[in-house]
C-alpha cells in the first residue's frame, strides 16, 4: 500500500518535516511494508523555506536581520535563511517578524522592517525572481517598515514604528524602492486573501491574534486605510493585500503578484502526481478548525486527493470541525492528538503522540 504524507507544521511544536517523519514512523509500527511518501507542506507561513528546500534542493544562504518591533528596546540581529534555486530566491517573513520572535514587544509598534532587509539580501544574492512566504507574522503595519528598509520615507509619522507610526502620516514617498525590483519577478505566497483594511482586513481579522486590543482595532484599521490612500488605494483592495499584517500590500507596492502558498508548494513537490500514485493521503496541522477552509494546507491537500479520487485523512493537534463540515472539505476522517493523549502531553511530547495517533490510523486505513 502507498501512503502519501503531506502535513503542514504543528504550530509551536513540530515543523512540517518533523510532523511528516513522526506520522511515517507511527504508521510503520503497524504496517512496516507500506510504502511511505513524505511530502511536507506549507502555505507560506513558518517553515516555508525548509519545506521548499526539502522539495527542490538548492543552496541555503545564512544571513541575519535586525528587527524593529519596538523602538524603545534594543534588539539583537535575528538569524534567517534564504534558499537559492538557480536564479530564484525563497524567503519567509516569519523568520524575521514572526510571532515567536516578537517577544514582549508592543504590538502597536512592531515593524516589518526586517522583511525589507531580507529582500535586500535576496537582491544581493543575484535573484531574478523572489518568492516571499507571507504568514505567521507579528506585525500590522501595512508593509510600511519593509518599504522604509528599502528607501521609502514619510512626511509626518514614522514608517518604521508599526501602526503607531502611521497615525499622523501626511504623505508617503516610496523613493527608489520599486526601481530595485524593476527587473525582478516578485511573488508573495500566502493563504490569506484579505484586503488591507476594512471589515475583513488585516487589523480587524488578524489584529487580535497579534496582541492588539479590541479598543485599538478601529484606529489601527483607520491608519492602514490612510496609508493606502497615500500610496495606492486600488492595490489595497486586492486579495492578499492584508496578508502578514499588510506585508502583502507592501510587496504589491513593489510590483508583487499574489499566489496561493499551498498551490505553489503543491506544484514544487509534484503533489498531484504523487497523490495519483497513492492509496491514501494523510495531512494535518496544529489546529483543524474553521480557518482551515481558507487556503490552509489540509483543505488544499484534500482537494488534491479528491482530484485523484483518493481518501484523505487528517491528523491534527485539535479538531474543531464537525463531520459534515469535514466531509464538505473532502476529508474522510479526522483524528485529534489532544483527544488521544490530552492537551498537556500532546504539547510536551508532540512527535511521540503524533506517531501513536498515526499508528492507530494505520490500523483502520492500511490494507
Amino acid at each position: 500500500m502507498r501512503v502519501l504524507v503531506a502535513p503542514d507544521k504543528y504550530a509551536g511544536t513540530l515543523t512540517a518535516v518533523e510532523a511528516a517523519e513522526a506520522i511515517a514512523e507511527g504508521w510503520r509500527r503497524h504496517a512496516p511494508d507500506d510504502e511511505m511518501d513524505l511530502a511536507p507542506m506549507s502555505d507560506g507561513g513558518p517553515g516555508f523555506v525548509d519545506v521548499v528546500a526539502a522539495a527542490t534542493g538548492g543552496e541555503l544562504l545564512a544571513t541575519a536581520v535586525t528587527s524593529l518591533p519596538d523602538q524603545d528596546v534594543q534588539y539583537d540581529a535575528l538569524p534567517a535563511t534564504l534558499l537559492r534555486v538557480e536564479d530564484t530566491v525563497y524567503l519567509e517573513c516569519a523568520q524575521a517578524v514572526g510571532l515567536d520572535v516578537a517577544g514582549d514587544s508592543e504590538p502597536l509598534r512592531r515593524s516589518s522592517h526586517a522583511v525589507g532587509v531580507l529582500l535586500a539580501h535576496a537582491l544581493e544574492a543575484g535573484a531574478r525572481r523572489i518568492v516571499v512566504g507571507v504568514g505567521g507574522t507579528s506585525t500590522t503595519d501595512g508593509g510600511a517598515g519593509l518599504l522604509a528598509a528599502l528607501g521609502a520615507y514619510a512626511d509626518g509619522g514614522d514608517l518604521d514604528d508599526g501602526p503607531e507610526g502611521l497615525r499622523s502620516l501626511r504623505g508617503v514617498d516610496l523613493g527608489a524602492a520599486p526601481e530595485l525590483f524593476a527587473d525582478v519577478e516578485l511573488v508573495l505566497a500566502s493563504d490569506v486573501t484579505s484586503p488591507l483594511a476594512g471589515l475583513h482586513g488585516a487589523a480587524k481579522i488578524y489584529g487580535p491574534q497579534k496582541g492588539i486590543a479590541d479598543g485599538d482595532l478601529p484606529w489601527v484599521d483607520g491608519a492602514l486605510q490612510r496609508f493606502a490612500e497615500l500610496t495606492d488605494r486600488r492595490l489595497a483592495l486586492e486579495p492578499g493585500a492584508g496578508a502578514g499584517g499588510g506585508i502583502g500590500f507592501g510587496l504589491m507596492l513593489l510590483g508583487a503578484r499574489r499566489v496561493s502558498g499551498m498551490d505553489l508548494v503543491a506544484d514544487l513537490t509534484g503533489l498531484r502526481a504523487r497523490a495519483e500514485r497513492a492509496d491514501v493521503v494523510l495531512t494535518g496541522e496544529g489546529s483543524f478548525d474553521f480557518s482551515s477552509r481558507a487556503g490552509k494546507v489540509p483543505a488544499g491537500v484534500a482537494a488534491v486527493a479528491a482530484e485523484a479520487l483518493r481518501p484523505c485523512v487528517v491528523l491534527a493537534g485539535r479538531v474543531d470541525v464537525g463531520a459534515r463540515e469535514m466531509r464538505a472539505l473532502g476529508m474522510d476522517a479526522a483524528y485529534s492528538l489532544v483527544e488521544s493523549a490530552g492537551a498537556e502531553r500532546a504539547m510536551a511530547q508532540p512527535a511521540e503522540v503524533l506517531a501513536e495517533v498515526a499508528e492507530r490510523v494505520a490500523r483502520t486505513w492500511s490494507h
